[in-house]
């Protein structure tokens, strides 16, 4: 039924995160002692395979599991950025950001219309296979090019998660931007398990709606991709705060429309208007907590900040 397919579908979409939020500081703190290239091949070894098994299963809770196991195999993009935040100066740390960003957002965003043309054409199962292979490919790409210069600190030094906030000179800045991250992702993901249903009934269930699902989902990288390493070099210049305010305001306008559309077009606009605002926000939050970690908890601060947002 209807109401099933919403259910499961959340269910399954949010297994991943649940799984995330727990155990991304394990993993920072190990990223602090280990190094963050260790846990980019971690985690993209471990995804290529969960999601790759994820073409082969027969029922929705076998699903359900190879996703909460994809939750512990998460914390690539996390290791990033606390890698670029280590290894770029500080007053160069916006733009380097809202780079990596643009990839992360970008490939979130243009995956869906991969994924909704190799669905349409070849089937579901195929298009996880697909996905277990390119994570392949980033695994690979990882052990070749990703460099890093890394001076690991010794466990006995390790400070507790009571230690780091209690000692940070900025740590209201921190915990704030910790909990605006959560109020980002809760906007963005929302709407994500169900933004394909409600596009079915845009189109009145007629149509190629995997294709336009995929199409609609995508927009936002559009805009993404130009906008996130301009306006994070402008946040360097003019203050990152009000790269963040504006990119606020503006999501706040342009979602409300979206539940008023009355059809595909007009959802694709916003859509693609939204994407200006995603590049305006993570990035931004990424660079007022790379300005504001010290080297040694960087790690584990950029694993707390995935948590919230998971």
């Amino acid at each position: 039924s209807k109401d099933e397919l919403n259910f499961y579908s959340g269910i399954t979409y949010s297994a991943t995160f649940l799984v995330m939020a727990i155990i991304s500081p394990f993993w920072g703190k190990l990223a602090d002692r280990k190094g963050r290239k260790l846990m980019i091949l971690r985690a993209s070894l471990g995804m290529a395979i969960v999601i790759g098994l994820m073409g082969a299963v027969t029922n929705i809770y076998q699903l359900i599991i190879l996703r909460l196991l994809q939750g512990i195999f998460s914390g690539y993009v996390s290791n990033s950025n606390a890698l670029i935040a280590t290894e770029t100066p500080k007053e160069h740390s916006g733009k380097a950001l809202g780079i990596l960003i643009t990839g992360n957002v970008t490939g979130t965003l243009f995956g869906p219309l991969f994924g909704g043309f190799v669905a349409a054409n070849f089937g579901y199962r195929i298009t996880f296979v697909i996905t277990g292979v390119i994570l392949l490919i980033v695994f690979l790409l990882s052990v070749f090019f990703v460099h890093e210069s890394f001076v690991p600190v010794e466990k006995s030094q390790m400070k507790s998660a009571r230690e780091i906030f209690s000692t940070l000179p900025n740590r209201r800045i921190i915990i704030g931007m910790l909990f605006t991250t959560m109020l980002i992702q809760l906007g963005n993901f929302s709407i994500s398990p169900i933004l394909s249903l409600y596009i079915r009934e845009l189109m009145n269930y007629h149509g190629p709606v995997t294709i336009v699902s995929g199409i609609i989902a995508s927009l936002p990288g559009f805009s993404t991709l130009f906008a996130a390493p301009r306006l994070g070099a402008l946040g360097d210049k003019v203050g990152t705060e009000r790269i963040l305010m504006f990119g606020m305001i503006a999501a706040a306008l342009i979602y409300l429309p979206m539940a008023w559309v009355t059809n595909v077009w007009e959802l694709g606009i916003l859509r693609f208007l939204i994407g200006i605002t995603n590049a305006a926000l993570l990035p931004a939050v990424q660079a007022l907590l790379a300005k504001n970690s010290p080297t040694a908890a960087t790690g584990r601060i950029f694993s707390y900040n995935q948590s919230f947002q998971a």
